[in-house]
């Protein structure tokens, strides 16, 4: 196996990380004001389009960059090093956009990709976080298509999206499906927007849905399709958080790496003090063991030698130890900046608040674990193993 970066790889990495660098700019602005002004939002969506790194997860032929999911893992990486949460402002539709009908997809994602709309993905509620199952929110069928009723809470990008792609239990069968509901829908209505732990350049509000009337054609990949939709979105996404934690973690010690040689106690470099040494080398490993498997996993996803279930129990595994060892390796990064690291100028103060969420969002560490253990259970170990070259 050969896990150099190939020339394209390396390309889009350069690419990324240039357009990161460009973002950084922006990064203590939406830390003191709580988000930015329309004015860089327009800055970065045309920085974002000037790099060709809008819409990775799109194909060409739609107007998306066309990456595979290991060049998606390469920028994803890259963009993780942001802190505000602004790498989402390079925005990804949510794959199930992918299933639109050709009419749908005129509306709804060829604009996103065209960074002219924006989606919100709507799924947990107030009894069903991590189990979409426990499902409220209700679509009922009339004459001339669906009635919603229900709330949907943590809707991140809710703020800023124009529609959303919400999950409900439609008709009296409760078939799991997606429908595409534009925003300024009567009947929709932003009830709170939470102040959260981290500084997060979009908000992730919660909405309620009161008799709000969608035309047929609103169901988005056909009624019942919406629970294996909605976990193809989430092993993709926890593949990206995976990834993402391992960039910012890289930012954090190259940071800590860079203050503990320059600082200076008791007359010697902190890098001189063997305890020092010892973070920065557990930070090490643990960045380089995660970013190992993260890129396995991406290459088994980009090759398609792994059945559907075993990777979403890889990108489980992917997400639970990368996004746990990032928040240990932030955590070491602030002790070694001492005073500095808890204050909030600083890169990797921010990022160790940020870094706590990805435990939580896309599935718990603890939904992880179950993921996991079932899939050992139900079959095996297979799902330790590299795929087999037929």
């Amino acid at each position: 196996m050969d896990f150099r970066l190939t020339a394209r790889q390396q390309e889009l990495k350069e690419s990324a990380r240039d357009l990161a660098d460009f973002i950084t700019k922006y990064e203590l602005d939406c830390e003191e004001n709580n988000g930015l002004p329309p004015r860089a939002h327009a800055e970065i969506r045309d920085a974002v389009l000037d790099s060709g790194l809008q819409a990775v997860n799109m194909p060409a032929e739609w107007g998306g960059a066309g990456l595979t999911v290991p060049e998606q893992v390469v920028v994803q990486e890259e963009l993780g090093r942001l802190t505000g949460a602004l790498w989402d402002m390079v925005w990804r539709p949510a794959n199930a956009l992918s299933h639109c009908t050709p009419e749908q997809r005129e509306r709804y994602l060829v604009p996103v990709i065209h960074g002219r709309r924006r989606d919100c993905y709507a799924v947990s509620e107030p009894e069903a976080g991590s189990d979409p199952q426990n499902l409220r929110t209700t679509a009922t069928r009339t004459a001339d298509g669906w009635v919603l009723n229900g709330e949907k809470w943590f809707v991140t990008v809710g703020d800023h999206a124009d529609f959303m792609i919400v999950l409900a239990a439609a008709g009296e069968e409760r078939a799991p499906t997606l429908f595409l509901v534009d925003k300024d829908t009567p009947g929709i209505e932003m009830t709170r927007v939470p102040r959260w732990m981290h500084t997060f350049v979009y908000e992730h509000p919660e909405f309620t849905f009161t008799d709000v009337r969608l035309p047929e054609d609103a169901v988005l990949g056909g009624v019942g399709n919406g629970y294996d939709l909605t976990r193809s979105w989430f092993s993709e996404e926890r593949l990206m958080i995976a990834a993402r934690t391992i960039g910012a973690a890289e930012r954090a010690l190259e940071l800590a790496r860079d203050w503990a040689v320059e600082r200076r106690q008791f007359g010697s470099r902190i890098a001189d003090f063997q305890l020092i040494q010892g973070m920065l080398a557990d930070s090490a490993v643990d960045i380089a063991v995660n970013r190992a498997y993260t890129h396995q996993v991406a290459w088994e996803v980009g090759e398609g030698r792994t059945d559907r279930k075993t990777l979403h129990a890889k990108a489980a595994i992917a997400k639970l130890a990368a996004s746990e060892a990032s928040g240990r390796v932030v955590d070491r990064c602030l002790q070694i900046f001492g005073g500095r690291g808890y204050d909030r100028s600083y890169p990797v103060e921010r990022l160790y608040r940020e870094l706590r969420v990805d435990r939580i969002w896309e599935g718990t560490s603890e939904i992880q674990r179950l993921i996991i253990a079932n899939e050992l259970i139900k079959r095996g170990t297979g799902a330790l193993q590299l795929p087999v070259t037929p």
